[in-house]
């Protein structure tokens, strides 16, 4: 029986899917079941181009594997490949079983999102039609937090501590002028607006700012958006708004489509950003006041030094705990993790059917969204305040962070 075990990462970075990778590798390294571990570069695709390293030989102390998980984006690297359906190309998916069977794989680890979460569907109904004793176990990962089955995805817990800090210091930065100001920060979110949600944590620390708050999930019309920041005017000199990338209006067309040209990625998604800009300069043409606009971007997901010690631990948690459950059988399923208390936050480990989470979406619930676009429900924050607990420190050399770096010289075979 094949006891090698594959893993890659897949879809858009986070600073939390190093320590996925790492509680893969770490459990694989304890379990006298296991024979090699390996690692596909960049996703599916490294597996078609048998691109292929040795990660545990690689692995030499404690502290290699925490400085891994200290290291922001995929040390695997990543891929947008979307895997076609088998009966458009059952080369395809031949040619992935090849590789693995070559390699003596027993066990597959997709790291990833809603997409990836898709591909190791496909691959774990065709190994189990074709008779291939390949387990197949997805493990969760997105800034978005938009996967369903799972309470919430190791990279968003970082992310939010991140936006949530850099509002704070965006409201300090907004108050040394004693002149009218309008302040924008876009924030990432395609469809489900979990990190602008993240932005009104500054609440709890007594800041009345941001003002105003625009999620995906409610619908955007410009013409109200400045009669919003008309009224927050009246209170506030400086004026603080938060707003997903993915707002839409009523009709359901983003917004910062206006900005943007017909681009899409491999699986049709369409390019966004631009949100902030467009209403800055929608804002300096209806009120003429002093306005700039803030985007965060990819620091969202790869700012690696202001990590959430709760995100980084759940993430290698669920990492070990998809190996646990391959090795007792259990495949075309995905790890989990499952809330069981709020009051003193704890969770556990679950696994549902891939084909759950592949392609859905989960969204901020409507009843945590408050009328008027000012602050979300205490829910919400209770929900939110656990995810972005606790501190790490990072490796420093010459006043920076020390990255993880695996040779990533192809194996022969």
């Amino acid at each position: 029986m094949a006891n090698n075990i594959l893993v890659a990462q897949s879809g858009g970075s986070t600073c939390a899917i190093n320590a996925s990778l790492s509680g893969v590798i770490q459990e694989a390294m304890r379990q006298e079941k296991i024979g090699a571990v390996y690692g596909a570069l960049n996703g599916i695709q490294g597996i078609m181009d048998r691109r292929i390293i040795r990660l545990d030989s690689q692995m030499h102390s404690e502290g290699d594997f925490q400085l891994l998980e200290s290291t922001p984006a995929m040390a695997l690297g990543s891929c947008r490949y979307r895997l076609p359906e088998y009966s458009v190309a059952p080369d395809v998916y031949k040619l992935i079983a090849g590789v693995m069977q070559d390699l003596e794989i027993g066990y597959f680890f997709y790291i990833g999102g809603n997409d990836s979460m898709d591909t190791a569907h496909k691959l774990g109904v065709f190994f189990a039609e074709e008779g291939i004793d390949i387990k197949v176990m997805g493990i969760p990962k997105t800034i978005d937090n938009d996967l369903p089955c799972t309470d919430h995805t190791p990279g968003f817990g970082s992310a939010a501590k991140y936006i949530a800090t850099s509002i704070l210091e965006i409201i300090r930065d907004t108050q040394v002028y004693n002149l009218p100001s309008v302040t924008i920060v876009e924030i990432m979110g395609r469809n489900a607006g979990w990190l602008t949600a993240a932005s009104v944590l500054p609440h709890v620390v007594g800041e009345k700012a941001p003002h105003l708050v625009y999620l995906p999930e409610v619908p955007f019309d410009p013409d109200q958006f400045i009669e919003d920041i008309k009224a927050a005017q009246l209170e506030h000199k400086a004026v603080l708004v938060a707003v997903s990338e993915g707002v839409k209006t009523a009709e359901g067309r983003y917004v910062a489509e206006s900005v943007q040209d017909e681009t899409v990625d491999a699986f049709g998604h369409k390019y966004l950003s631009g949100i902030g800009k467009y209403l800055e300069r929608y804002v300096l043409e209806k009120l003429g006041c002093k306005v700039r606009s803030v985007e965060l971007s990819v620091l969202q997901r790869c700012a690696a030094h202001i990590q959430s010690a709760c995100d980084i631990e759940e993430a290698r948690l669920l990492g070990a705990g998809a190996v646990q459950r391959a090795l007792a059988g259990e495949t075309g399923r995905m790890i989990a993790l499952v809330r069981t208390s709020n009051d003193s936050y704890a969770v556990e480990l679950g696994t549902f059917p891939l084909e759950e989470a592949a392609n859905k979406e989960r969204k901020v619930p409507a009843e945590w969204i408050l009328p008027g676009n000012k602050d979300l429900s205490q829910e919400a924050y209770d929900y939110l305040l656990p995810l972005i607990a606790g501190e790490r420190s990072c490796p420093v050399q010459a006043g920076m962070p020390v990255h993880f770096h695996f040779d990533k010289t192809p194996l022969e075979f």
